[in-house]
């Protein structure tokens, strides 16, 4: 039975309130959001650097206009609970963000994250009290959808060359302390590292998949949400132009059936497509 918007929204905010951890894979079109629908996955986040990349664009390159519409797309496409990725939310100053934030709850979303870069590479971090700022904003807004929101606010300095996690602490409690439903800041894999923003803030805490790393040993560190980023995307990607390289360099067709497991698209397809 579909869920109305709001039982959508109270749904995935209550998934990260539990003891199991909530393992949320990030699709980047209709078909591969069906797909994880179709394995049994709970709940989607869209994924900005698999989306750029699926138009040849480089991660960043797509604008508020693009992400708000490929939001749209991806939870009219499937009946689970949808979050997405907005990167900055497309603004440096707070009005701008809360009015990214707005139009994202008009579009059939449940939840959505606001990072603290800037996209400016000479100067790629928000200075503390802008970033806070930006997120009490996006927080007012959340709060004003009619309908539970999940807002998630991201520390992204160990993706900028900046590694601090002291640093990173700060800003995720003060965003936690802003409103923000749930933290995250990718790019830390330390288990210690983790454990300590874990045990720092009082909200839940989500962790970008990387290698090395296990559903289970995150949810023994009490990690509420794991993440795959544009990982699936760039596997995806990879497996690409792995075969493209070798057809084009070896004229070998080794990428292909039936030596290689393949999968039964049009059966899924057509499954999700009756559901609807």
């Amino acid at each position: 039975m579909d869920m109305t918007l709001h039982e959508k929204g109270a749904a995935f905010g209550e998934m990260h309130h539990r003891e199991t951890i909530l393992v949320l894979p990030n699709p980047w079109d209709i078909g591969t959001s069906r797909l994880l629908e179709h394995l049994g996955f709970e709940a989607l986040a869209t994924t900005s650097a698999g989306f750029a990349h699926s138009l040849g664009q480089p991660d960043g390159g797509i604008d508020r206009t693009h992400a708000l519409s490929h939001a749209a797309e991806i939870a009219a496409c499937t009946s689970l609970p949808v979050s997405a990725d907005l990167e900055n939310c497309f603004a440096d100053n707070p009005a701008g963000v809360a009015a990214t934030v707005a139009a994202a709850t008009e579009t059939g979303i449940v939840g959505c994250s606001i990072e603290d870069a800037t996209g400016n590479p000479d100067d790629p971090i928000y200075e503390f009290e802008l970033a806070v700022a930006r997120v009490e904003a996006a927080v007012e807004s959340a709060r004003n959808a009619g309908f539970p929101f999940t807002l998630t606010a991201r520390a992204e300095g160990f993706l900028h060359g900046r590694p601090d996690l002291e640093d990173a602490v700060r800003r995720l409690q003060a965003f936690a302390e802003a409103g923000a439903d749930v933290v995250y800041a990718p790019g830390i894999s330390d288990p210690a590292a983790i454990s300590t923003v874990v045990t720092s803030v009082p909200v839940p805490v989500n962790v970008l998949a990387l290698p090395g790393m296990t559903v289970c040993g995150l949810g023994d560190l009490g990690v509420a949400r794991v993440s795959t980023g544009s990982g699936l995307s760039r596997a995806a990607f990879g497996a690409f132009y792995a075969g493209a390289e070798e057809l084009i360099e070896d004229g070998t067709f080794g990428y292909g059936w039936p030596d290689r497991p393949t999968v039964p698209l049009n059966e899924i397809f057509a499954a999700g497509r009756d559901q609807r």
